[in-house]
Order: structure tokens, then C-alpha cells, then sequence
């Protein structure tokens, strides 16, 4: 499953994402998104069985009551998009899930007040979404299009490095943001590389 395939990752990458975050930001992102995440997996099996939009919607709704710091807010906004998207549904096409992206990162922007290139979490999602856009007009199999969505999503992620932040704590660093990889563009690319390995291989 998505969800604790994810939890997962962020368990053990939660030291990573947390040195990425001391150098621009509050050093916490690892432990916040662990904490968040370790809470979600305490709480799912009373929820796993229920339709996709339910499950995202309680997710998002632990997340917001559990992660500090910005992460709680944005991945909480994240996960209620996607419910709204998702209702009723027991499985997705890749038009559903291009949708459900779509809303989610709308949301994050509209939460965060932030755009591409500001050194957010949105410089992994918008470059996925795009690519799953592509595929979706192209007709791509799902499987292919989760890979290129998670490729865009690399891509996007690596990107920040040499970037100034414009938004939250790491802005407050001006030029000295530079040459740090974000930490919530890190975590971003992480659930999208989940997701293509979760639903690409189950195709």
C-alpha cells in the first residue's frame, strides 16, 4: 500500500531529510514527517479498507492534528485534495490520478503561497504532474507514466540545489540557501517515487 510503503521510506530516510533541513531550515523535517507518518500508521488499519477518499482524507487529517512546523499544514492540504478527488473510489485510472494531483497541488499553493521555483516541495510536484499530464494526453500506459512522473519529480528536486529559497525558514537565509537540496521537495520526490513503485507494479 502507498501509504506505508511511504511511512516506511520516511522512517528511514528521516535522519536525511533532517540534515538536509538543518542547513536552511528548522532541522526538523525528518522528525516532524516521521512523527506524522508513524501516527497515520497507527490509525490505518481502522480506516485501509475504506474507499481511496476516505483513506486520504484520513490521513490528511492526522497529519494536520500530529506534523509541527509547515509540513503538518501542506501534506495535510495535500492528502484532503486528493480525497476530494478520490471519493468513492476503490481504484485509479491515470486520469484519476492526474486530477487528484492536480487539486493536491493546487491546494499546497494556495496553503503555502508559493510558486514553482521557490524552493518548495512544489518543485517536485509540479514537474510530476506535468508529466503525468503528457502521458495521460498521450495515452500512456499507467506504469509508464508513473515512471516519468517520478523521473520529472527527481529532476525537479535536484533542481533546487543551486536555487535561493523565497519561502518559509530557508528564505530568511537569502544567497546562503544555495547549494542545499530542499527537504519538502525531498520528501515530495519520495511519495512519488512510492507511488510508482506501489501502483506500477501492480499493474
Amino acid at each position: 500500500m502507498w501509504i506505508k510503503s511511504f511511512a516506511d521510506v520516511i522512517a528511514e530516510n528521516k535522519e536525511y531529510l533532517t540534515e538536509l533541513d538543518s542547513a536552511i531550515g528548522d532541522a526538523d523535517h525528518g522528525i516532524n514527517m516521521n512523527r506524522g507518518f508513524q501516527a497515520v500508521l497507527a490509525k490505518l488499519p481502522a480506516f485501509a479498507n475504506q474507499d481511496i477518499g476516505s483513506i486520504a482524507k484520513n490521513v490528511g487529517m492526522v497529519l494536520i492534528s500530529t506534523v509541527g512546523g509547515a509540513s503538518g499544514p501542506l501534506y495535510g492540504t495535500f492528502f484532503m485534495q486528493i480525497s476530494k478527488e478520490t471519493a468513492g473510489k476503490l481504484e485509479l485510472t491515470l486520469s484519476d490520478w492526474v486530477a487528484a494531483l492536480e487539486s493536491a497541488v493546487n491546494g499546497v499553493m494556495l496553503r503555502g503561497k508559493a510558486n514553482p521555483g521557490d524552493k518548495t516541495m512544489l518543485d517536485s510536484l509540479i514537474p510530476a504532474l506535468n508529466a503525468l499530464k503528457e502521458c495521460n494526453t498521450r495515452g500512456t500506459p499507467l506504469a509508464e507514466a508513473l515512471d516519468s512522473s517520478e523521473k520529472a519529480a527527481e529532476q525537479g528536486m535536484l533542481s533546487t540545489i543551486p536555487w535561493v529559497a523565497k519561502k518559509g525558514r530557508a528564505s530568511y537565509l537569502g544567497e546562503r540557501s544555495a547549494g542545499t537540496q530542499d527537504p519538502g521537495a525531498t520528501s515530495s520526490y519520495f511519495l512519488l517515487k512510492v507511488a510508482s513503485q506501489t501502483w506500477g507494479n501492480s499493474e
